[in-house]
């Protein structure tokens, strides 16, 4: 990496080799590491409008055995689970209930 200063202000050139982003085009894609660890199942779920929807379907369903993470999106109505085995659609629906919303099913 080279560094230039243009009107006092240090620019660092990053397009040097030997990044750890420069090879694979991603660096921490935490949804791709989570996706290497299990199985990724996208469900829809309705009723949820703002962070604290998301927040209240997201922990009940992190509350089920094998699930390792779990990304609810209120825009899109679409909750992404990452477990290590095929989840129960009756568990997650109940899970998904018990935070005050309704499973659609799998998006």
């Amino acid at each position: 990496m080279t560094a230039e200063t243009k009107a006092g202000i240090e620019i660092e050139d990053t397009t040097a080799t030997g990044s750890c982003c420069s090879s694979t085009g991603s660096c921490h894609d935490s949804a791709a590491d989570a996706q290497a660890d299990g199985i990724t199942t996208v469900y829809q779920v309705t009723g949820m409008t703002c962070g604290h929807c998301e927040g209240a379907v997201s922990s009940e369903i992190s509350e089920l055995p094998g699930v390792s993470s779990v990304t609810a999106v209120a825009a899109t109505g679409q909750v992404t689970v990452v477990s290590k085995a095929p989840l129960d659609e009756a568990a997650v629906r109940a899970a998904v209930d018990e935070a005050g919303y309704e499973l659609v099913g799998r998006a």
